[in-house]
């Protein structure tokens, strides 16, 4: 979740406070989140001319029976993004909402048609579990409300997109996969740029070694942050600053475009020009991932330049997504020529598919563990920031697959 009109590539609104959003909390309302303000997908039919998921559904899901899906966090990123999608999904549709504001609840309860029963509060969030209506529970909050969250809707018997990244601790990671698979539940992270068709460009350009054998990429994901109070600025709620925030795309990228887990990152921190603003978080990083073929990535983020970059460099060619990682306006080109490919509806291409993973019993693309093999990067790369020293990378980035 990124911040900053003023930056169209990193598309994260920023308008709430940390004294805002810690004195709703302290109320038992974790809703107050800062996130985008982008308009809903235009067109009638997202799907035209694209492969979408396969409807045949079995077990307890009828074929005429579009999941239910409950937005735990009604800011931007819910009002902006999700809820504009489930208005053009095909498996899945808006359900219910979780909100300590009884404001919002009453515009959203009209605007989108949700019933009473449907609605709930932080406080009222554990009887989820006795609603039939749903089946999905899409937490979307500040980085450490994650874990509760998840776990909680895993108790209460619901499957569960989690937004990035799963948490702030590779322990909690593996306390939010752990309960998801004792509920038998799925567990997904919201990395929606694997659903989106110029960053799957990248992956098969660079996994199919299509202009030869990679040699270096390049990733580099900023933007300048805005009010100062937000919690994105707060290391107890967000665990971190860009590098937790927008890096975490740059990581992603990387990976899914070589095909492979790094072994070992190197890190600098940025030099601090705000004290006052990033007195808890790094204004910046620089890092680099090495892979095991000797492969590196050239990598860095910011919340004081904007940027948003993908490139990878080939033993015959080259190809770069710039912008990268929005949520629309992507383009890509290689040494041939321009990407021809289209700008998708990324959300709801991500949560029909997850809807079809549940439908048809099959594995997510994006699962709780790659989640976890994310955030022991991330917190690898300030170990080596911290320490000026490389630092290898152990087993929960062992354990997953790269893609």
């Amino acid at each position: 979740m990124q911040a900053n009109q003023s930056s169209p590539m990193h598309p994260f609104g920023d308008s709430f406070s940390r004294r805002s959003f810690l004195r709703q909390v302290s109320c038992g309302l974790g809703a107050a989140l800062a996130m985008p303000r982008f308009s809903a997908m235009a067109g009638p039919d997202p799907y035209a001319g694209q492969e979408m998921p396969a409807a045949a559904a079995i077990g307890a899901f009828p074929p005429d029976r579009k999941l239910g899906i409950a937005l735990v966090g009604l800011g931007g990123y819910s009002e902006g993004q999700l809820a504009p999608a489930l208005q053009q999904t095909k498996l899945c549709r808006l359900a219910g909402i979780v909100t300590g504001t009884p404001e919002k609840a009453s515009t959203w309860k009209t605007k989108y048609n949700i019933p009473d029963k449907n609605v709930y509060s932080y406080e009222t969030f554990d009887q989820i579990a006795n609603n039939p209506d749903i089946d999905i529970i899409y937490v979307v909050l500040p980085n450490a409300l994650h874990a509760e969250y998840v776990i909680k809707a895993a108790q209460a018997g619901k499957h569960v997109i989690c937004e990035k990244p799963l948490a702030t601790s590779v322990e909690d990671c593996k306390r939010m996969i752990d309960a998801c698979n004792q509920a038998n539940k799925k567990l997904s992270v919201g990395y929606r740029l694997h659903f989106e068709p110029h960053n799957q460009e990248m992956m098969r350009l660079g996994q199919k070694e299509v202009f030869g054998p990679l040699k270096k990429i390049y990733a580099d994901n900023g933007f300048r942050i805005g009010d100062p109070k937000q919690w994105r600025l707060n290391q107890a709620l967000s665990g971190g600053g860009p590098l937790m925030d927008v890096g975490i795309y740059c990581v992603q990228g990387v990976i899914y475009t070589k095909g492979q887990n790094p072994v070992s990152v190197t890190a600098k921190f940025h030099e601090k020009t705000d004290l006052e603003r990033f007195k808890e978080v790094e204004q910046g990083i620089d890092w680099q991932m090495q892979f095991a073929d000797g492969t590196s990535a050239d990598c860095k983020t910011s919340y004081a330049e904007g940027y948003g970059r993908l490139r990878a460099e080939a033993a015959k060619g080259w190809f770069e997504l710039n912008p990268a990682y929005g949520y629309g306006g992507l383009k890509g080109e290689t040494s041939r020529g321009p990407m021809d490919v289209p700008n998708v509806p990324q959300q709801a291409f991500q949560m029909d598919d997850f809807a079809d993973c549940i439908i048809n019993n099959k594995p997510t693309r994006v699962p709780g563990e790659m989640g976890m093999r994310d955030v022991e990067i991330l917190y690898a790369i300030y170990r080596a920031a911290e320490t000026g020293q490389k630092v290898r990378l152990g087993q929960a980035v062992n354990a997953v697959g790269n893609r």
